[in-house]
């Protein structure tokens, strides 16, 4: 998984955010206030939470897959 991934995917991870560590994006300065470690770190942690973007990111084992499948006519 690489950050132009995890990016890719912004309105999730800012929900994610939210929801999971109560960070509102959307107040003025928080961002800037912070390191990028600081939210490195956050962001990563959505990744092994039960989130939005680890759903969408680290699809689960049981999960149906549609890669390498043929449709038989």
């Amino acid at each position: 998984m690489t950050w132009a991934q995890i990016l890719s995917e912004w309105p999730l991870v800012e929900a994610d955010l939210h929801e999971v560590y109560g960070l509102d994006l959307g107040v003025p300065g928080l961002l800037r206030a912070r390191s990028w470690r600081w939210l490195r770190v956050r962001i990563l942690g959505l990744l092994s939470a039960e989130s939005r973007l680890a759903r969408v990111l680290t699809p689960s084992p049981d999960a149906p897959t549609t890669r390498g499948t043929t449709t038989r006519r």
